[in-house]
């Protein structure tokens, strides 16, 4: 089976979609497939080649991003072969599949924020839903991450619920204690407390940083060796978070770091007290799993599909309530024996999401999209 795969995700900072593009261009070339990468990128294609396989060929022929988006927005054309050559089966990983010749299409929907949340979105995460409703209408394959965002896709858009797939993310596999605990050193030296909460990801409207800074002034009071880290680079709608770090109480006890490397990602997991996640909506949400990953408790937002990826691996807060994320934050930090029930949960979530089963499953839909293709053919 010929497969090509949009990899423009691979490019710039990773990103919870470039981490599933990774995962999936690394483990295709197993399942004994012909695979082809392509990016949607007149200039950053070059440097995606040392990113890929060895067996996986990629695309020669520039795709300039912009005018491609706007074709596709308006005409089936011009179609995804002119760049691969015959191929059968062709995946979006990012939200936007290429019309095809005679391939059949799959495409990924992580979330439906641009649906729910608009206010949140850049303007071309808002040309989101035209491509998506022109995929479905030429019969695409709609792959989600979890349950909760197949329903939403099939909802909003009217998409054939036997064509939307869920299909969710794998999972980090856990750090052993010993491990956790030299990383857990590292990760406090850089945050110069014995005692933090972590912040993790892009800052972005939806990931909700300024409720995280107002919750930490909640509690900073009553906890004097407590700090809040915020890590990771700038995204866009910055200026809330700049903000809120502007007018906090303890805002000398609040450590703002850009992007950070994989080793210090790793070790400011490990190290953190309670990770905090107060995300306004999550199509599956990693960062969490991570964190639980390093055997670090989390707190999260009951919103999107975080309870069924978590279950009982979080201790919870109502989504934009100071309030309720200062309680669920206290509540771990003054509680070891929850701390410690929702790490052991955590270690239990973990281990129903793997990669290779993610990529094995997407297989099996591509086997699927390519045998209803030909039957219309």
């Amino acid at each position: 089976m010929r497969v090509a795969v949009d990899v423009t995700s691979l490019a710039g900072t990773r990103t919870g979609i470039g981490a599933f593009t990774d995962a999936l261009i690394t483990r295709l070339p197993r399942a004994d497939l012909d695979v082809t990468a392509f990016a949607v990128t007149q200039r950053g294609a070059d440097a995606l080649r040392p990113l890929l396989p060895a067996s996986v060929k990629q695309t020669t022929r520039p795709m300039a991003a912009r005018p491609l988006r706007w074709t596709w927005r308006h005409f089936e054309r011009p179609r995804i072969e002119f760049w691969t050559g015959a191929i059968d089966v062709v995946h979006g990983p990012n939200f936007v599949v290429p019309p095809a010749r005679s391939a059949a299409e799959v495409v990924t929907v992580h979330d439906l924020t641009c649906v729910r949340f608009p206010e949140l979105c850049t303007p071309d995460t808002l040309r989101v839903p035209e491509l998506l409703r022109r995929a479905i209408r030429r019969g695409a394959w709609i792959h989600t991450v979890s349950g909760s965002v197949a329903l939403e896709v099939i909802e909003h858009f009217g998409a054939d619920p036997a064509r939307v797939v869920a299909i969710p993310n794998g999972a980090p596999t856990p750090v052993d204690s010993i491990g956790c605990q030299h990383l857990a050193a590292r990760g406090r030296a850089i945050a110069g407390s014995h005692e933090y909460v972590l912040g993790l990801g892009t800052v972005e409207p939806r990931k909700d940083f300024p409720t995280l800074v107002a919750a930490f002034d909640a509690i900073a009071n009553s906890k004097p060796d407590l700090r809040l880290v915020i890590a990771g680079p700038d995204g866009w709608g910055t200026e809330a978070l700049a903000k809120a770090l502007a007018t906090a109480q303890h805002r000398d006890r609040i450590v703002r770091l850009g992007w950070v490397s994989d080793e210090d990602r790793d070790a400011l997991l490990a190290g953190a007290s309670v990770f905090a996640y107060p995300s306004l909506y999550e199509g599956f949400g990693l960062p969490p799993l991570e964190a639980l990953a390093h055997r670090t408790p989390v707190v999260a937002t009951t919103t999107g599909a975080l309870p069924e990826v978590l279950g009982a691996a979080a201790a919870w807060a109502e989504v934009g309530n100071v309030d309720s994320l200062a309680d669920a934050i206290s509540s771990v930090l003054e509680n070891e024996t929850l701390g410690t029930e929702i790490v052991t949960a955590g270690l239990d979530r973990l281990a129903r999401f793997s990669w290779d089963t993610t990529v094995d499953s997407l297989v099996d839909l591509y086997r699927q999209a390519v045998e209803d293709r030909q039957t219309l053919l």
